[in-house]
């Protein structure tokens, strides 16, 4: 599969985890009569990353997130010359699913934009007022975590095949649980690039958190794993249950 082929699949699965996941947050939870919760949201986000996976794993190997392609990079899974095009394309999906839902969002006469439209912040921007040493703490532990799941969910020599996708969605859930009262959670950063863009300045000023402490936390995640486990080549994790024997190229094409 080419690498222009694998970008179009990580736009699209990352397009579909904004809309889902940050639309579930400024759609379905904004308002009390009709809310989720916290709790509807961070099941939201595990169902985008769970359905994707299974659909485009085969293709891309379903990263959506700029954290988990350097993660994966970092621990030995993933080729550095292809995490340019991974993550200008994750960044440029969920830009049009911010975009995609700020239209929509403003078709109902009770949409507030003052509400945060689901940007991750920090102090005063943070659910719970956490201050900016707990968030950056916080979305780098996540992060660990969910790196290493994905590491050995999709480990081809440990992990039972084909369940990835619902181990790494289920992480998903569980990390949103634990941190949307205290950073909204990204974990993600071109999640939180895609509404930082129109949930006002303050998102923009403090959305330089949602990049570093994501991608610290995914290198050492990946480091983490990789110190564990014996030294591999390198390959593109498929979460789909579908796995290659060389980076960048799919299992059927090197029969």
């Amino acid at each position: 599969m080419t690498l222009w082929r694998r970008s179009i699949a990580e736009f699209c699965g990352t397009f579909w985890l904004v809309l889902g996941g940050c639309g579930s947050a400024v759609l379905a939870a904004a308002f009390p009569q009709l809310g989720i919760g916290f709790a509807g949201v961070a099941l939201a986000f595990g169902l985008t990353v769970l359905t994707m996976a299974y659909a485009l794993g085969p293709i891309s190997g379903a990263h959506f997130n700029p954290a988990v392609s350097v993660g994966l990079w970092a621990g030995g899974r993933f080729p550095a010359r292809e995490v340019p095009a991974y993550v200008a394309a994750q960044v440029a999906g969920a830009l049009g699913a911010g975009t995609m839902l700020w239209f929509i969002a403003r078709g109902s006469p009770l949409f507030d934009p003052a509400g945060g439209f689901a940007a991750n912040g920090y102090g005063t921007h943070s659910p719970g007022g956490y201050s900016l040493g707990a968030a950056a703490a916080c979305e780098v532990v996540m992060t660990v975590g969910f790196l290493m799941v994905i590491m050995g969910s999709t480990d081809d020599q440990r992990a039972p095949k084909g369940f990835a996708p619902l181990a790494i969605g289920l992480a998903l859930t569980l990390i949103h649980l634990i941190s949307i009262p205290v950073t909204n959670t990204s974990v993600n950063p071109a999640r939180s690039t895609g509404v930082a863009l129109y949930a006002g300045p303050w998102a923009l000023r403090q959305l330089w958190l949602f990049w570093v402490a994501p991608i610290v936390g995914g290198m050492l995640g990946g480091l983490a794993y990789r110190a564990l486990t014996e030294p591999r080549p390198s390959q593109v994790p498929l979460m789909g249950g579908v796995r290659p024997t060389a980076p960048g190229r799919p299992a059927q094409e090197q029969k």
